[in-house]
């Protein structure tokens, strides 16, 4: 019985592992399929030339940089977003009524009745909210030229993961650059990526920790009074 229940734990993480490979191919092919969109038709090369633009041979006197699918490019990530958002409402009314009788009709007499009913309401409200969010990121990642747009311009995707404590996380990194913001040392900072898609994901101890429960489990929770 043991047995068979290892082999169940066992082909459910691989299939989750094929599912998420797959995942991230998919995604891929939909970006690539996005900025190509965005670029245009490509310029048919001409059939038999013995000059390519992104060959090897094509810049002899300058450094040698990625240039071309498949090539190694390292990746400066430097993402600093703040964000702050502050609201203010002020409301008051006041309402005050008061009656009395001072005449009657016909030949009644009377000498008034002053004060027969008063009214006074009042409603003030005053409310104050302020939400501040920072993130920082820093570190640096080797990808490669994934597709040259007929632009020239270099689509690039880099992916890291770590099992560190037993908690994964994986970072992958996608967009377009232009080959003349790739500098000498064959790097291009985050800043200079357009279309930049950039996506972390963790799981594990702490990822479990600061997760929200199932939406079942809250139900529970909260009929629990917990």
């Amino acid at each position: 019985m043991r047995t068979a229940w290892c082999c169940l734990l066992i082909a459910n993480a691989i299939l989750a592992s094929a599912s998420a490979r797959k995942s991230t191919e998919n995604n891929l092919a939909k970006y690539l399929a996005h900025v190509q969109m965005a670029e245009g038709a490509a310029t048919a090369p001409t059939p038999g030339s013995l000059w390519i633009d992104n060959g090897r041979m094509a810049a002899l006197t300058t450094d040698y940089k990625a240039r071309i699918a498949g090539d190694l490019i390292t990746i400066l990530v430097v993402q600093d977003l703040t964000s702050s958002n502050t609201g203010a409402v002020s409301t008051d009314r006041s309402f005050k009524a008061s009656s009395g009788i001072d005449s009657l009709p016909g030949r009644l007499k009377t000498t008034g009745v002053a004060n027969l009913l008063g009214l006074h309401s009042a409603e003030t409200l005053a409310g104050k909210g302020q939400a501040t969010s920072t993130s920082k990121l820093r570190t640096s990642l080797s990808g490669r030229i994934v597709a040259v747009l007929p632009s020239g311009n270099l689509v690039v995707e880099a992916e890291r993961s770590i099992m560190m404590n037993n908690e994964h996380q994986s970072i992958i990194l996608r967009g377009v650059v232009r080959p003349g913001d790739v500098t000498f040392d064959n790097t291009v900072i985050s800043n200079a990526l357009g279309n930049l898609e950039l996506e972390i994901k963790g799981k594990g101890v702490v990822s479990d920790g600061t997760r929200p429960p199932h939406s079942i489990l809250r139900m529970i929770l909260r009929i629990l009074n917990f």
